[in-house]
């Protein structure tokens, strides 16, 4: 079976027991190694910004006049005369 050497960064190296060595390691027993990029992680802060807008509302009055006209009658009488005239002849005669 083939071990590999497992370094640590300024940890130093790993013995065989696998706990770490907590010296710092020394040239001949630490490898160095590219970093390792790893997934991004996403911070959310939530900041709250308070703001008074000042609204300006135009309120218009509307006045509307009822001008009620009551409506009465009184009557003017008028009159005319028509006049017939008959004419009776009072004869004892028939023929005339």
């Amino acid at each position: 079976m083939y071990k590999t050497k497992r370094c640590f960064d300024k940890m130093g190296t790993m013995p065989a027991s696998g706990m770490p060595n907590n010296s710092f390691a020394s040239n001949n027993c630490c490898c160095m190694m590219d970093p390792v990029y790893e997934c991004p992680q996403e911070r959310v802060v939530n900041r709250e910004f308070c703001y008074r807008v000042p609204h300006i509302i135009p309120i218009n009055t509307k006045i509307i006049n009822h001008h009620v006209y009551k409506h009465f009658y009184t009557p003017c009488y008028t009159e005319c005369e028509e006049n017939v005239c008959t004419n009776e002849y009072e004869c004892g005669c028939q023929n005339f």
